[in-house]
Formats: structure tokens, C-alpha cells, sequence
């Protein structure tokens, strides 16, 4: 019997098609449409119909989730549901019953075709059919990152096929899916749906897999795939893969005949030697030539399969624990210290190659080099683009949910396996193994987050990762907690913080928790706060007067309301304390006291995530060396005030530019305990080089002066002298470090100073904060009695000079770029250096590159800082 819904739908002819061209080809399904089955009930064969209307359906793309889908749909929208605390009044209920996707296609010929459809990613748990017919059920494809192939020869036909596909409600302590544990809140539909590409493929009486390639210095390249007889009859024919080079040009065409048997499948190695082979590098060492391959299968019919273009790269890449169990990496045989960030996917799991892009554009730009996906494996795409630009990956499974479901896992969180889960758990793994193999930038897969898995669950994955010829060190997890027999301690460690602590705190004589020695799986001083253009898309008038009129408050924005992260409190404290309550600065704008925290929290942000990485940069060679960080986190799933290093529009602030100079190629750090200066050097050049340091009082009188010359070797950091004068400090000083090749300029870094350091109490340490017991004092930064500076702005050929026309230091420049008819902020915008400090009397160029629009009414730029006069430049 018809629902009703479907009782009145008008009938539609099929519009779809042809999807396949023959042998050898495939495609995604490109377009779906969606349903609750509340709404249309779970009849397949009604609902399998090609004349079925669909017209009052949701249309969707090649995938999206529930919520990805209906917001492409403008059921709901980004600007609305992320504004204060809209999200929590969506209606959840209605995804707690199955939903259907629909999608129906032609193919040209089926006569002695062989037809495959690929899942590669459905949100937890699927029922597909096809034509009426089920393919599999949701006890089989289960698990948000199985993707698995399936054929559907029996069940196609030319014209009119219908693809159903019913989606179950995720549940990320009973599924293997795809969370965000405190992050940010819950998408309401937890990610259900179709968030990767469905595919469908075609072949002749052969079929291939993907090829995987295992590459030597040397040049040796071994190209392993399997062949399938697809037929009851014997077959014989051969496979050929061309390789070419980076440029294009054909190296070798190697072949091996095949004969096979009834269903049988055969492991084929092809071996060429690349001769003068061009090494791909990460980006800090060199250039990213990207060789590639393609497969095909030919029997005396002809073509039977063809695998797509798989681009690789030739590099070696190894890992081994060192003295003090810590993991070191190296790639091409030279030691690689990890500086690195956490990626999160976008909440509902939309994802834009475009903004993807702009993303490892700001991750390179701020000389970071690594990328820790912690079960946000995404598309790969990802992965390409990694091969691009020299951006290395660090994949593995999430933490605090089903994945962790032990029985040793003392924080409880998801649901004990069972047997079913082992064999999720296998698909998952060699679905991820396979997409990821060939990749350069492949650093390693962490099978564990907080927990390691069991015994039984890490055979399954390594066993799974090895299968498909995986080259990258397999980590047994992200901490030190235990570890499995077969792959032994991970050499990491995750000791927090992740809440705010100062500067000093990295620099711990004693070398204790977070502080900069051994590697750091995810860690950091809990920062990242949006700047006003972008507060005021996503917090109403009320949320942003929480953020300095009740400092203790939580925060929708925040962590979730049970997290230890829900509040700015640790954080707010510290503010108040160092800098001072906000205040309207003798302003009669509105936004004054606001603006005035928000300029103060750029600034404890930006010490924040400088002295980190400047931390472990200076600790390479050290005697436990800080062999590598991950700062938690590099960007945000949605709209937060914390966990970022540029916020969810792509704005950056005080974090992403304090990284940036802590994470400089060529570098001087200072040392906030023992006075230290460090020389770093990430590259693999060396050369002679002048550091020249100056103490200024903010009086502009100096305190000190002196200029070092020493040898900067190559992947090294070393101690090159002390800072004289620190002790005649009486409120706030300011230290400025110039690294110079000659009278090129390599670094620049100013550090504003107090009488005395931050005094922690390492004792009452938890796992997120170490407490402070007394505080450094700025407050002398926003003093009444601190001089006016006058800094002149001058545009020109993509440079800004600043120039500070006073003989008084101009503090904390922020410069931003904005539309000179909507003032809305021009994103990105990369500058290669911002939130800056000048000396008396002192000139600084400034590259700026954004992407010019005639959308654009004139773009211009905004001045402002902490004793600088606000001002607007036109520029274009």
C-alpha cells in the first residue's frame, strides 16, 4: 500500500544520463536526492521506481550529510544556525529515523560488462539497494569510513537505474564514526549520511585495484595490484602501467602476462629503476616532484580495466625511538622535527577544496610542517594537495568514543567491542590504507589517540596497513598510558596543557609535562581568539559582553557544557592579572571595553603560541630534544573563541601570527628563563649570520645593545649568548632580535618583558593547566602615563611601510584588511608579518598578498595598537 506521500506524488520519466562510457571507466554518482522515511516510508520497491517523483525531495551534490544537505537545501542557514546559541534549537528528533537517498543513472552497454558500485564513506550504517534489489545491509556497511566494493552486475541494467541508499542515526559511543568529543557541540545529526562519493565502475572479464607504489632513493620503484578473473572460464592477458616523470614525459611501460583460473586473483609486481630520480621534499627542505602511474588490463578483447592516475612521490621515511623512548622521525635519511597543528572537518562535514587549499596555504605560510588528522581523515583530495605543497600528514583514530571502547579506557567513554566491530574496524583500516599509500606526505598512521588498541584490534591494523604495502611508521598511540606488544611504546607524549599557561612554562628547567622536550602528540595554551569582525558574525550583543563583563561565564562557543574547556576562566584570570581589566581607554565608543580585552587577549595569544614553538624549535638539539609538537588546535569545526590559529573564517589573529615568527625557517628565540638566545635553523643551508639585540624601556631609552656574528648550521639550534640589561627592568621592557645574512633581514622578533616571570605551581599541576601562583605585570602597556606613537602608513606595489615618526616604541601594530565600501574584512589576506612592535624612529616593510576582486569598492587598510592611533589606509 502507498503512503500517502507517495499516493499523490505525480509521475516523472527518468532524466538521468549514461554514467559509464565501457570497459575501464567509472564515475560518482553525481546528485542525490533526500528523505526522511518518516516521510516516505521504507517501501524499497515503491521507493526504487524511476518513474517516482522526487520533486518535493531535497536535491544534493555528489554527498552531504543530513545537515550538510538540508543547508545546501536553505532549510537551515551557516550565518543563522551559528549565531550565539541558534544550533541548540534545531529540532534533533528528526534524525532519529532512517533517511533515503536516491539517485538514478543510465549505463551504455551491460552485454559481458562486469558492474561494481564503491562506498567510501556512509555515516554509520547503510542499507543500499539497487533496482529493488539489496546489495548490502547495514550489518556489512557499517562504519562512517568503510568503504567497500560490491557487485551489482546482476542487478543493473541500461536504462533507468535506481540507486537507494537508507542512512541509520549515528551514535558516536555505539559506532565506529566520525565525532568531535569537546571540540565544539554535536552536529544534530552526529554526521549521518553519504559524507564521501559513491562510485560505480565498469570493467571487461578483468578487474585491477589500485596500484600501490614503493619507491627508493635510488630510483627502484615496485608497482604491486591485484587481478581478478571475474569470469566461471579461465583468461589470459596481460597488465601494463606507464610511469611518467613530473614533467609529463613517459619513463617505462612495464608489462606482466597474466593467466588465470576460475575467480582467481593474482598479486602482480612490476619493477623499473627511474634513473637521476628527482626526491620529493617537505616544503622546508626542497621541491615536491610528484611522479605518476596508470594501470591497465587488457585480455584479446581488448581493454577490461583502467585504474585511475596514481601520483607519487620518491622519498624514504622512517621512525625509531631514541635514549629516552621518544620518537624521532626522518625523511630521506635526515632527522625531522615535527611542528605540527591538529586539523578538525567542518562540523556537518562539508568540505571545499577551495578553502582546504587557503587552509595549508596558512599552515605553510606560518612554517609549520606537519598536519595530525586525529580521525578526521576527510577526502583525497587532502592528500593530494599534501603531495603539493611539501605539507606532511599525520593520520590515526579518534579519541573518546567507540574507538577507544576498552576495557582498560579509565574515562569510560564508548562502548566495549564486539566481533562485529573487529571486522568494522578491519574495513575502515584498509579503506583508509588504500587511499592514503602512495602519498609523499604520508608521515605516519597513530591506530590510538589517548588509549592504544587492543591486542586483537592493532594485529587488525597493521595487518590491514601492511596489505596495501604501507611504507610510514604505524604509531601504537598519542600517549604514553600503555601501548601493544607488536608495535611497542608510540614515543609520544600527551601531558596537556590545553588550557592557558605562560610563556615561561615551555621552558621548564626541569622538563616537566607539556614543556618543550620529546614529542608532543597534541598540546597547547588553549588560544585563539577571534578578532571583532569576526565575534560579531556568530555572538550577539549579549555573548560578546560576557566575553569582559563576566569573565568566569561559560560559553556556547567554547567546549561543549561538560567539558573542563566551557569557561574562559584560566585564561580570563591570567588577563586581568598581566594586562588588566579591560577599560574604554578614555574612548567614547561603544565597543571601547571590548575592544580594548580583545586587543589585550591578540596579545597574550600571540606571546602564548610564540613562545611554544619557539620552545621546541630551540630544544632540537638539546640533550632529551624536543623531537616534535602538535599544537591542539589548528582550526575550527565551527564558529569558537578558542583552539585555533586562525579562527573559522580564515581571520588571522594573534596566534596563527605568533606561531608564524616561533616558527621561522631561520630564527633567534629568547629564552624567558634562563636569558638565552637560541639561533634555529629548520633548512638544510648554512651560512654566517648577525643577530643584533637591543633592550628599550618603553620610554624609548635603551637598556642594552650588542651585536653577536655566528655560523648557523643547517637542522640545528644552538645558544649563542645571553641577554645583558634584563635585570634593570622596572616595569615593562622591550626586546628586539634581528637575524641578519648580511643586510638581508632573516627574522625580526620583539618580546615585551616584565620584572619578573610567571611563578607556576608545577605541584598542582592537572591535566589540562598547570596553575600560576603569581603573575607577570604589563599593565605598563595600557598606563595612561605610556607616550603616544605617530606611525605613518605608506601602501605600495603589494608592500606597506610603517614608519614610526616618534622617538617612543609604537606597540602591538594590528593591521587588517578590509572593503573600502562594505568594510567587511578581505579574506585571506596573507601578511608576511602583523601585529607588530617599532622602535624609535624605526622603518619596517610589510608584503601583503590577497586575492583581488573587482567586487572589491577599493580595499583598505585598518590601523590600530596599543599606544597607535587608529587610522584607515587606502591601498587599491
Amino acid at each position: 500500500m502507498l503512503t500517502p506521500f507517495l499516493a499523490t506524488a505525480c509521475l516523472v520519466l527518468s532524466t538521468a544520463a549514461s554514467l559509464l562510457s565501457g570497459a575501464g571507466s567509472s564515475a560518482t554518482i553525481p546528485a542525490w536526492k533526500l528523505q526522511s522515511t518518516t516521510k516516505i516510508g521504507n517501501d524499497v520497491v515503491q521507493l526504487s521506481s524511476s518513474n517516482l517523483s522526487t520533486s518535493s525531495w531535497y536535491s544534493v551534490g555528489s554527498r552531504g550529510t543530513l545537515m550538510a544537505s538540508l543547508m545546501q537545501n536553505e532549510v537551515y542557514t551557516e550565518s543563522d544556525l551559528f549565531y550565539s546559541t541558534a544550533l541548540q534549537k534545531v529540532d534533533y528528533s528528526q534524525f532519529y529515523m532512517p533517511w533515503i537517498y536516491f539517485s538514478d543513472f543510465d549505463v551504455e552497454s551491460t552485454n559481458g560488462s562486469h558492474f561494481f558500485l564503491k562506498t567510501n564513506g556512509i555515516s554509520s550504517r547503510a542499507d543500499v539497494y539497487l533496482n529493488g534489489n539489496l546489495v548490502v545491509d547495514k550489518n556489512v556497511q557499517a562504519g562512517a569510513y568503510v568503504g567497500l566494493t560490491y557487485d551489482i552486475t546482476s542487478h543493473i541494467k541500461e536504462d533507468g537505474n535506481v540507486l537507494l541508499v537508507r542512512v541509520y542515526p549515528t551514535d558516536y559511543q555505539r559506532d565506529l564514526a566520525l565525532g568531535f568529543v569537546d571540540w565544539n557541540p554535536y552536529p544534530p545529526d552526529n554526521g549521518t549520511g553519504i559524507w564521501r562519493d559513491v562510485e560505480i565502475k565498469q570493467t571487461g572479464p578483468v578487474s585491477i585495484s589500485l596500484p600501490q607504489v614503493i619507491a627508493k632513493l635510488d630510483g627502484n620503484l615496485i608497482i604491486k595490484l591485484d587481478v581478478q578473473n571475474l569470469q566461471e572460464n579461465g583468461v589470459h592477458g596481460e597488465v601494463m602501467c606507464v610511469v611518467s616523470d613530473p614533467q609529463g614525459k613517459e619513463l617505462e611501460k612495464p608489462r606482466f602476462g597474466f593467466e588465470l583460473h576460475s575467480k582467481a586473483r593474482q598479486t602482480v609486481s612490476l619493477n623499473i629503476t627511474v634513473s637521476n630520480p628527482q626526491i620529493w621534499w617537505p616544503r622546508q627542505w626542497g621541491d615536491q616532484p610528484l611522479y605518476s602511474t596508470q594501470c591497465t588490463a587488457s585480455t584479446s578483447a581488448g581493454i577490461s580495466d583502467l585504474t585511475s592516475i596514481t601520483r607519487f612521490g620518491i622519498r624514504t621515511l622512517t621512525s625509531k625511538l631514541n635514549l629516552y623512548n621518544d620518537t624521532m622521525f626522518y625523511i630521506n635519511e635526515k632527522p625531522f622535527q615535527v611542528i605540527g597543528a591538529g586539523y578538525t572537518s567542518d562540523i556537518f562535514l562539508r568540505f571545499s577544496p577551495e578553502k582546504l587549499r587557503t587552509q595549508f596555504t596558512q599552515v605553510l605560510d606560518m612554517g609549520l610542517n606537519t598536519i595530525r588528522l586525529e580521525g578526521k581523515q576527510e577526502h583525497p583530495y587532502l592528500y593530494s594537495l599534501a603531495d603539493e605543497l611539501g605539507l606532511m600528514i599525520m593520520a590515526g583514530w579518534e579519541c573518546c568514543d567507540k574507538w577507544e571502547g576498552w576495557s582498560y579506557n579509565d574515562e569510560g567513554s564508548g562502548q566495549k567491542w564486539s566481533a562485529a566491530d573487529y571486522q568494522i574496524a578491519n574495513n575502515s583500516m584498509r579503506h583508509e590504507a588504500e587511499m592514503m599509500q602512495s602519498h609523499p606526505s604520508m608521515l605516519a598512521f597513530l591506530i590510538g589517540s589517548d588509549f592504544w588498541p587492543d591486542d586483537k584490534a592493532t594485529k587488525i591494523y597493521v595487518d590491514a596497513l601492511k596489505a596495501y604495502n604501507w611504507e610510514a611508521p604505524i604509531i601504537s598511540s598519542a600517549s604514553q598510558r600503555g601501548y601493544p606488544d607488536l608495535l611497542g611504546n608510540g614515543g609520544m607524549k600527551m601531558e596537556g596543557p590545553y588550557d592557558w599557561v605562560p610563556p615561561n612554562y615551555w621552558y621548564d628547567p626541569e622538563t616537566r609535562l607539556g614543556s618543550a622536550f620529546g614529542f608532543a602528540s597534541e598540546l597547547g595554551a588553549g588560544v585563539g581568539t577571534p578578532e571583532l569582525s569576526s565575534l560579531k558574525k556568530f555572538l550577539s550583543k549579549a555573548d560578546l559582553e560576557d566575553l569582559w563583563k563576566h569573565p568566569n561565564k561559560g560559553l556556547y562557543h567554547m567546549s561543549t557544557n561538560v567539558s573542563s574547556f566551557y569557561t574562559r576562566e584560566i585564561y580570563n584570570t591570567a588577563l586581568w592579572k598581566r594586562y588588566g581589566a579591560p577599560t574604554s581607554i578614555a574612548s567614547a565608543r561603544p565597543d571601547a571595553p571590548l575592544e580594548n580585552y580583545l586587543l589585550k587577549a591578540q596579545m597574550m595569544d600571540y606571546e602564548a603560541t610564540r613562545a611554544q614553538f619557539e620552545s621546541y624549535a630551540s630544544r632540537w638539539n638539546a640533550n632529551r630534544p624536543a623531537t616534535g609538537l602538535i599544537y591542539w588546535m589548528l582550526n575550527n569545526a565551527w564558529p569558537s573563541l578558542h583552539w585555533n590559529l586562525f579562527d573559522y573564517y580564515g581571520h588571522t589573529g594573534g596566534s596563527f601570527f605568533g606561531t608564524k615568527v616561533g616558527s621561522r625557517k631561520e630564527h633567534v628565540a629568547y629564552d624567558y628563563e634562563t636569558g638565552q638566545i637560541y639561533l634555529i635553523n629548520r633548512g638544510l643551508e648554512s651560512g654566517k649570520r648577525s643577530l643584533e639585540i637591543e633592550l628599550l624601556g618603553l620610554d624609548g631609552k635603551s637598556m642594552s645593545k650588542s651585536t653577536v656574528n655566528a655560523p648557523s648550521n643547517p637542522n640545528s639550534s644552538k645558544a649563542i649568548g645571553k641577554v645583558g640589561g634584563t635585570d634593570k627592568i622596572k616595569d615593562v621592557a622591550l626586546l628586539r632580535l634581528i637575524l641578519r645574512e648580511g643586510d638581508n633581514v632573516l627574522s625580526r622578533n620583539v618580546y615585551w618583558l616584565s620584572q619578573k616571570l610567571d611563578v607556576l605551581d608545577w605541584d598542582s599541576s592537572s591535566w589540562y593547566h598547570t596553575p600560576v601562583t603569581s603573575y607577570a605585570n604589563y599593565t605598563a602597556l595600557f598606563s595612561e602615563a605610556l607616550p603616544k606613537a605617530n606611525v605613518k602608513i605608506t601602501p605600495g606595489n603589494g608592500n606597506i611601510l610603517l614608519e614610526n615618526m616618534l622617538k617612543v616604541p609604537a606597540v602591538f601594530i594590528r593591521l587588517n584588511l578590509i572593503d573600502g565600501t562594505t568594510g567587511e574584512d578581505i579574506l585571506p589576506a596573507f601578511w608576511s608579518d602583523n601585529y607588530i612592535t617599532l622602535f624609535p624612529g624605526e622603518k619596517m616593510r610589510v608584503r601583503l598578498d590577497f586575492k583581488n576582486s573587482s567586487n572589491y569598492g577599493g580595499a583598505r587598510i585598518e590601523v590600530s595598537g596599543v599606544n597607535v592611533a587608529d587610522q584607515s589606509v587606502m591601498i587599491r
